[in-house]
């Protein structure tokens, strides 16, 4: 399969159609790992499959030096643009507009990616053009979570690293025509959550076809879960509640509502995981604080999602209400 990869790319080339990659990264005030994230992707293996790459970031009104630091660095094929504080989906949005390639890899700037990144989109997007005969797809690359900042790219792949999403901007592969088509992503937007899975229901709207690709892998660093990241942890799962409203007015389905947890079944689990709210951050913080003290800060994280889904259900169903109210839904 790869030999007849190779003779089509080449084919292709030959016929000035080979792929040329933008890979857009929105960052915000994450300096230290983009860093990392940068440097790897100036590594990237060469292949007939695809004719170059440029690496688009957009500061996203960052105020931890990250303009000056970048502008101040000599970084391969990375090319920058800067906006006021707006949120990642009108930086990915800018950098869709300002990229020169016909295909656009969306990463986060906290991914760090193996030097056969590309070349393994590459791939796969030619065997699915070729089985699908046309472009009518995106690649849907591996992402494993580490909170190893010396070394990311040494973590195994775990079962809690598994996704189902449909669309997900961590590490994904799509034609620049197909974004241009759907309308890009929703600038409304603006907290923590959902833009890209919205996009993936237009784009699912379109007839594109989601083809994974597990050997484009890319390292997604955060630091080992603490109890001091909690109220932060609390904060994002109410913007992702808020977010989940707007989402499910663009497209109001009981798969969606799935998804944002805006449901009797999400109401009664989590309701009667944390015993009504007993169980919160507060009543776990010892066990959390032992199971820290084990070396054991994923086990941690795991349990504080009990209470975690819990604030983010009733932050769904607090946005809504005040949108008007559930109006007699479930």
């Amino acid at each position: 399969m790869l030999l007849r990869l190779l003779v089509v790319g080449e084919a292709m080339r030959d016929e000035g159609v080979c792929v040329f990659f933008s890979v857009v990264i929105p960052t915000y005030n994450r300096r230290p790992i983009l860093e990392k994230c940068l440097r790897a992707l100036g590594h990237q293996q060469s292949s007939p499959l695809f004719s170059g790459y440029e690496v688009v970031v957009v500061d996203d009104g960052s105020i931890d030096g990250t303009v000056a630091w970048l502008r101040g660095e000599a970084f391969a094929h990375v090319k920058l643009f800067c906006q006021d504080h707006q949120g990642a989906s009108a930086a990915r949005n800018l950098g869709v507009e300002r990229a020169i390639g016909d295909t656009i890899v969306f990463i986060d700037s906290d991914l760090v990616v193996t030097d056969i990144f590309l070349k393994s989109h590459a791939e796969a997007l030619l065997q699915g053009q070729t089985e699908l005969g046309s472009d009518s797809l995106f690649t849907y690359g591996r992402v494993i979570n580490t909170a190893n900042f010396d070394d990311p790219t040494s973590e195994p792949f775990k079962v809690t690293d598994f996704s189902a999403a449909y669309f997900a901007t961590g590490n994904v592969a799509i034609a620049r025509h197909w974004l241009i088509k759907a309308g890009l992503f929703d600038a409304g937007f603006q907290l923590y959550g959902w833009e890209d899975l919205e996009l993936g229901v237009r784009l699912k709207k379109l007839g594109l076809r989601l083809i994974k690709c597990p050997a484009a892998v890319g390292y997604h660093w955060h630091p080992a879960f603490s109890l001091e990241q909690i109220p932060r942890l609390i904060d994002i799962e109410i913007q992702r509640g808020r977010m989940g409203v707007l989402f499910y007015q663009k497209h109001p389905t009981w798969e969606v509502r799935m998804m944002i947890q805006m449901t009797w079944i999400h109401r009664l689990l989590w309701g009667g995981l944390t015993i009504g709210g007993l169980l919160n951050e507060r009543t776990m913080a010892p066990l959390l604080r032992w199971l820290i003290a084990q070396g054991k800060p994923q086990l941690a994280l795991e349990v504080a999602r009990i209470f975690l889904n819990w604030y983010n259900v009733k932050g769904v169903y607090a946005a809504y209400g005040e949108r008007g109210g559930m109006k007699g839904e479930g």
